[in-house]
């Protein structure tokens, strides 16, 4: 059984859909199993269903206004990229409404509702397309997968924007006493659960650098410094999901592919900048294409000599 896999990342998740793009509609893979965490949750439903030019709208289009329903941070943009600060004014107004978060992502809520239709989620089921959805329960302090062949299609909306949610930066979600955030905080690569699921090759499109040599800029606010910090632990936490997977799939003698972004795309992902996400989602897509075809693709022979024979006319 043939697996993707797409971590976390914001904005960033553009960059993983032009690299899934690629491999499905270029090298023609036929995944039966997909596996996400925060952003890969809402990507891989699409994928699955082989709808890339809906999705791709999606993410070429989105804006702050479309994630946020009370942003917690004002955003200006200048020649160095953005300058990133705390909405104090909004922050003030969601403790006195009694919200445990800065901000709130009720927007992206809708969002995920309105792209996944019923009918797509039915169809999911009846291809036999597995999708799971990476939550962090903070309740119980524990990691938690979800099916979407055990969901019903609200339910697993909600997953998929519980999985989304960065907190203490978007809300919480709160199920049957339990509270969730961001699958990513617990499992930013979740490999594991690929392999005990049944997946024998991995696709797995990492939203990080392989190497980290960054020297950041001086904190210079409070906000800047908490983000930082979650930045920090996601990334140690990274390292070692990769080392797991990597480990578990050399014992159990499956070939895991791993894609990660050539260079850093940004010091925020959680600003959503439509110009910008359209040119990662380009620049996924030639990256994935530039890599060596023969050790990845699957394209049908047929394919292989109509190309030919177009490139011979």
């Amino acid at each position: 059984m043939r697996a993707l896999i797409i971590s976390g990342g914001g904005s960033k998740g553009a960059f993983a859909g032009g690299i899934a793009e690629y491999l499905i509609k270029d090298c023609c893979n036929q995944y039966e199993l997909y596996v996400g965490c925060s952003t890969g949750c809402l990507l891989l439903p699409h994928l699955a269903l082989g709808e890339i030019e809906k999705i791709k709208k999606i993410y070429t289009s989105v804006s702050q206004d479309d994630i946020f329903s009370l942003s917690p941070f004002i955003i200006k943009k200048n020649k160095d990229g953005y300058e990133t600060k705390i909405n104090h004014y909004n922050s003030i107004l969601s403790f006195i409404k009694g919200r445990p978060t800065f901000g709130e992502s009720k927007n992206l809520r809708k969002l995920i509702r309105s792209s996944i239709t019923p009918e797509e989620y039915k169809k999911l089921d009846e291809q036999n397309k597995k999708v799971f959805v990476t939550v962090s329960n903070l309740t119980l302090n524990q990691i938690e997968y979800y099916n979407s062949k055990d969901c019903t299609r609200d339910e697993f909306c909600d997953w998929a924007w519980a999985s989304s949610n960065y907190v203490p930066f978007m809300s919480l979600f709160n199920k049957n006493g339990y509270q969730y955030a961001d699958g990513g905080f617990g499992n930013f690569v979740p490999i594991s659960c690929a392999i005990e699921n049944g997946a024998t090759e991995i696709d797995v499109i990492i939203l990080e650098n392989e190497v980290q040599t960054l020297h950041l800029p001086e904190v210079t606010n409070a906000f800047s410094l908490l983000f930082r910090t979650f930045q920090f632990m996601k990334n140690t936490n990274n390292s070692k999901d990769i080392i797991i997977g990597k480990l578990i799939g050399l014992n159990q003698n499956i070939k895991i592919n791993f894609y990660f972004t050539p260079e850093k795309l940004t010091d925020n992902p959680l600003i959503f900048d439509p110009n910008e996400m359209t040119q990662w989602w380009k620049e996924g897509y030639e990256f994935a294409k530039s890599r060596q075809p023969d050790s990845f693709c699957h394209i049908p022979q047929e394919q292989v000599q109509e190309q030919e024979q177009h490139q011979e006319d």
